[in-house]
């Protein structure tokens, strides 16, 4: 996959289906663009383009600063590469960027410098100033212009319309299960292991303090989850913990720790993958250390159960 983030770095291709969007997430709603942006490229036999920015447009139109990202600028363009996608453009989201009018954006960026015979776009898709150009803008200017354009429908899964509010929701809610689901695959995150308390050890259950490589990433809410820890490109079965640590701390800060089930290496500075599977129960405090021992007991047996039903089911797919 080739990477553009400059439109002079963009060879001009009067063939191209290009789509257009943030695309927080490419969960399943945004899948469904890119398999019809494959299917228009092939039939017009055109070089495929997805063009996306960077950061978030509502981090810069509306100082919406809290924002976390379902999905980093890096991980999207590994997902966008393994799906198959053959071009991409990032563009730096300014504020002067921001204040361009929908004719502007079309003809300066596309028509002129990168070519277009289709555009493909999702329902709902907004752009320009105040983002005032829509669909009907789209076709407006492609009759103006020569170029096709396709809209996609609304994406629904199980009834539930997918969008990344919805997902960013139910992490924050801590439907771990939900979130997957409309995502296609499951959430995770990526980290480095630093050095944290030993207190887990203590306790009888080491852990990997991980420090999030992006801070704009989103976190599930505070509670316990079963989870994949993917280190050096194996897969560990394990428990995670996004909490303050009430039982030890009347104010304590946020902290993500892992438990890898049946591990003893020694990981410190080491990066590795969490990949959310499903969650166990809600953070609580503890009244003594060894009532919050037996409840990791529980949590532990949660978790291989969770497993097992998991194990099973891909061993049966496999056969």
């Amino acid at each position: 996959m080739k990477i553009f983030r400059h439109l002079n770095e963009i060879e001009f291709d009067p063939n191209t289906v290009l789509t257009i969007g943030t695309f927080d997430g490419i969960h399943l709603g945004h899948q469904e663009i890119l398999r019809k942006l494959f299917e228009r490229s092939k039939f017009h036999k055109a070089r495929n383009l997805l063009i996306t920015f960077h950061p978030h447009p509502r981090k810069v139109i509306s100082k919406a600063n809290g924002l976390k990202l379902l999905s980093t600028p890096d991980e999207k363009i590994s997902i966008l590469k393994e799906l198959g996608l053959d071009n991409l453009f990032i563009i730096n989201f300014t504020a002067d960027f921001s204040q361009q009018l929908p004719l502007d954006f079309i003809k300066n960026y596309i028509i002129n410098k990168i070519g277009l015979k289709e555009i493909v776009i999702g329902h709902d898709h907004k752009f320009g100033k105040g983002r005032e150009g829509t669909s009907e803008t789209l076709k407006a200017l492609g009759v103006d212009f020569k170029f096709d354009i396709t809209v996609v429908n609304e994406f629904k899964f199980n009834g539930d319309v997918v969008s990344s509010t919805k997902i960013r929701n139910a992490l924050i809610e801590g439907d771990i299960l939900k979130a997957n689901s409309l995502l296609g695959r499951n959430y995770s995150f990526t980290g480095t292991v630093i050095e944290g308390d030993k207190r887990g050890r203590l306790l009888g259950y080491p852990t990997a303090n991980v420090k999030l490589e992006d801070n704009d990433k989103l976190l599930p809410g505070l509670g316990i989850y079963a989870c994949y820890v993917i280190i050096e490109n194996q897969r560990a079965e394990g428990l995670l913990s996004i909490g303050k640590r009430p039982t030890f701390y009347d104010n304590g800060e946020t902290v993500t720790e892992v438990y890898i089930y049946n591990f003893n290496r020694n990981i410190y500075h080491q990066k590795i993958n969490i990949m959310m599977v499903d969650k166990i129960r809600q953070e609580e405090k503890f009244s003594s250390p060894e009532d919050l021992i037996n409840q990791m007991n529980k949590d532990k047996e949660a978790g291989e159960k969770i497993f097992a039903r998991i194990n099973k089911l891909e061993t049966q797919n496999f056969n």
